[in-house]
């Protein structure tokens, strides 16, 4: 994958000792072998020479199924478990995406709200002839803001594969605030009229937390908390973690580099790119996905058309396929670890996959797995 794709995706060996933990509720394994599907694209994933770990989490028909397979460090045999942390990345823009449809539904917000309603002082420059960025185009990644604020960050994380860019960008948000954020977002130019070209933007995901804490008068963190705490039966979800926390986050690797990585510093509010979750809650989290409920049917709504096969929702990527029908996906990537999630509403199927390597190849590997998994059920005519 070229770095620059990458980057759409980012803010978009030896065989390893394979210690598997799987969770199965009416497993049918006389039906249709599930489990061993499962294990085998996700051994074959780890026997590549940069991936060390890989754990999976799917929802399937109402039965759930966690793997974890390989070791977070080579030569250790410390395969990751149920209580392994991940960083999930850019994957975390959906949670934020929920919250703002919600917030649609209740009145508070309008998807045509310009950007400037919710900002204290006053920003011509979120504008284009008289165009003004709103919070559908935030959404959308249509807005015409950059990738990343500060401007400083997007020109590093373009470098990605370099083996100082984790450091660099932590050097620059280790002390990078709001406030720093919203002194940088009056120096931003928008030059195409926003609502149209889809170019993403972390940035838009930051001023969609903002929006959401002025709409509520809370904090973003909370809000976070309590949605997903009282919708989704999980447990509150984490942005930043306690020290006692850290023990189980899971370590990293960047590109083809064999040193450890160091976490990723959080964004001004980390609505775009900090939530850190084990498996069994990101399961909890695909069943809300596949419950369907009114928050997430309208989270999930096409908002602009990119292209025939591809629309941009509240941060999903709305996918249609002819066998899968409508697929609501997301990928997310730090320099210390790469994700995606699928949701298939149609065949109540979701599934989420993690490894704790983030390179150029990491998204074509994990895909590789999931469309060896997706083909083999189709050739079982369970779908």
């Amino acid at each position: 994958m070229k770095k620059r794709n990458l980057l759409i995706f980012l803010l978009l060996p030896l065989f390893c000792l394979a210690q598997t933990s799987l969770k199965i509720k009416n497993e049918k394994e006389t039906t249709f072998p599930l489990k061993s599907l499962i294990d085998s694209t996700a051994n074959k994933m780890v026997e590549k020479p940069l991936i060390n770990a890989v754990s999976i989490g799917m929802v399937y028909q109402g039965q759930e199924f966690i793997g974890h397979y390989g070791e977070l460090e080579k030569g250790k045999s410390n395969a990751p478990t149920n209580q392994t942390i991940y960083e999930i990345g850019s994957l975390s823009k959906t949670f934020t995406g929920t919250l703002v449809a919600k917030a649609v539904l209740d009145k508070k917000i309008n998807l045509e709200d310009p950007v400037q309603k919710y900002l204290t002082e006053d920003y011509p420059n979120l504008s284009f002839n008289g165009s003004p960025v709103r919070v559908k185009d935030l959404l959308t990644h249509t807005s015409g803001l950059p990738n990343m604020i500060p401007l400083e960050l997007t020109a590093i994380i373009k470098d990605f594969a370099n083996k100082d860019t984790p450091k660099k960008m932590n050097d620059i948000l280790v002390n990078y605030t709001q406030k720093d954020f919203l002194r940088d977002l009056h120096t931003i130019k928008i030059d195409t009229i926003p609502g149209f070209n889809f170019s993403y933007s972390s940035a838009g995901i930051e001023l969609l937390a903002l929006i959401l804490e002025k709409t509520y008068n809370k904090k973003f963190e909370v809000l976070l908390k309590e949605y997903y705490s009282e919708n989704a039966q999980m447990k509150p979800v984490q942005l930043v973690l306690s020290k006692k926390e850290e023990k189980n986050l899971a370590v990293g690797y960047h590109c083809d580099y064999p040193s450890i990585t160091l976490p990723n510093q959080k964004l001004p509010w980390g609505a775009a790119a900090n939530v850190k979750i084990t498996v069994p809650e990101m399961i909890k989290y695909i069943k809300y996905q596949l419950k369907n409920n009114a928050d997430v049917a309208e989270s999930h709504r096409g908002l602009v058309k990119v292209n025939e096969k591809f629309s941009a929702g509240y941060c999903w990527r709305v996918l249609k396929d002819e066998k899968m029908g409508e697929i609501y996906m997301h990928h997310g990537g730090v320099p210390r670890s790469q994700c995606f999630i699928y949701i298939l509403p149609k065949y109540n199927m979701g599934v989420f996959i993690v490894t704790n390597q983030s390179g150029e190849n990491t998204p074509k590997d994990m895909k590789e797995v999931l469309n060896t998994i997706f083909e083999k059920i189709q050739n079982k005519n369970l779908l």
